[in-house]
């Protein structure tokens, strides 16, 4: 078995006084009107709906830079290539079933193949799109992302990070997916985070059990730990934003201090974040795992508030997820 050397990890620093909830989207809105201003290279393409993923900020600050291809994603994609291949850092955005959805084919050939600089951010990904329902709660495009060769994936934890993964999704060479939140979130992490592209952060140290999250359910993973800790069992909580390349040196620390991990998404378990440490836990440190999220099922209409306890990925749920996988550990 190929050997991963782990060395210990800083906590990464978390906001401190009262609770903000900020739209991760609303995140991206900022970034690239930063951007925007810092660089004159970045180009930005939304399919008629600006207003929704906060790309009209950016449309009316640099409007000679800014194309709304209409309803028209596929073609979207392939301008975004183009304007790529003339040496543009493009950033293209729609609501995730369209984004992820609707251009894979284009996404595959135009920019994976060739390796563009096409920053494709999607917002409204998730259960946390709410009323909207099924038709519009994209659960699998983790998965349609990262079977894409030179697609990274990133979904990052709350609007901090959200910001900071835009700003290095343009300073980074190819294809990038960006998951990005309809709902306002808890904002977890301070204004002195530093995020690095394909390094997971630790939240909270434990040695009973390790909760490894992404995206929205990394605020409800640091609940379950609280709840945990009341209970005498100390979980570590890892927020692994950027799913590929997954960090394969915390997930082995994790599964070598802890002896079992539990990975809670706000998508599909067959080919999101539970499958990415899945193949790096069996690869490296064999553990008990449990994978917390979408179970063969699609989503259905009702507020966020109420999607997510109904289906097992609140706090209390990922609690008890974890005591029965402490009882397989033994």
């Amino acid at each position: 078995m190929e050997s991963v050397l782990s060395t210990t990890r800083k906590l990464a620093p978390l906001a401190s006084g009262d609770v903000q909830k900020i739209a991760t989207r609303e995140a991206y809105g900022q970034a690239l009107l930063e951007l925007g201003e810092e660089r004159d290279d970045v180009v930005v393409l939304d399919a008629d709906l600006s207003g929704s993923t906060k790309t009209k900020g950016f449309s009316k600050a640099f409007p000679e830079r800014f194309f709304n291809i209409g309803v028209a994603e596929a073609n979207m994609i392939g301008t975004a290539a183009g304007l790529a291949a003339m040496g543009k850092t493009v950033f293209a955005s729609s609501f995730a079933m369209f984004a992820a959805g609707k251009a894979w084919e284009q996404t595959r050939q135009s920019v994976c193949v060739p390796e563009l600089s096409v920053k494709i951010c999607a917002t409204h990904a998730g259960l946390t799109v709410g009323e909207d329902g099924k038709s519009h709660q994209m659960l699998e495009d983790i998965t349609l992302m990262r079977v894409l060769p030179h697609m990274r994936v990133i979904v990052p934890a709350d609007a901090v990070e959200a910001r900071l993964a835009v700003r290095a999704a343009a300073e980074t060479e190819g294809p990038m997916y960006v998951r990005l939140s309809r709902a306002s979130t808890p904002v977890i992490l301070s204004e002195e985070y530093e995020f690095q592209l394909g390094r997971g952060t630790l939240l909270r140290e434990g040695g009973d059990v390790a909760i490894a999250a992404c995206g929205v359910e990394v605020a409800e993973a640091l609940g379950a730990a609280e709840i945990l800790a009341g209970q005498g069992i100390e979980a570590r909580v890892l927020n692994l934003a950027t799913i590929d390349p997954i960090d394969t040196e915390l997930v082995v620390q994790a599964a070598n201090d802890c002896g079992a991990i539990l990975t809670v998404e706000e998508h599909q378990i067959r080919g999101g974040l539970g499958d990415a440490v899945a193949q790096t836990v069996v690869r490296h440190a064999p553990v008990p795992m449990e994978l917390l999220g979408m179970d063969d099922a699609f989503g259905q209409s009702a507020p966020a508030s109420e999607l997510i306890p109904h289906y097992g990925l609140d706090s209390a749920s990922i609690a008890a997820r974890a005591q029965e996988l402490m009882r397989r550990k033994g």
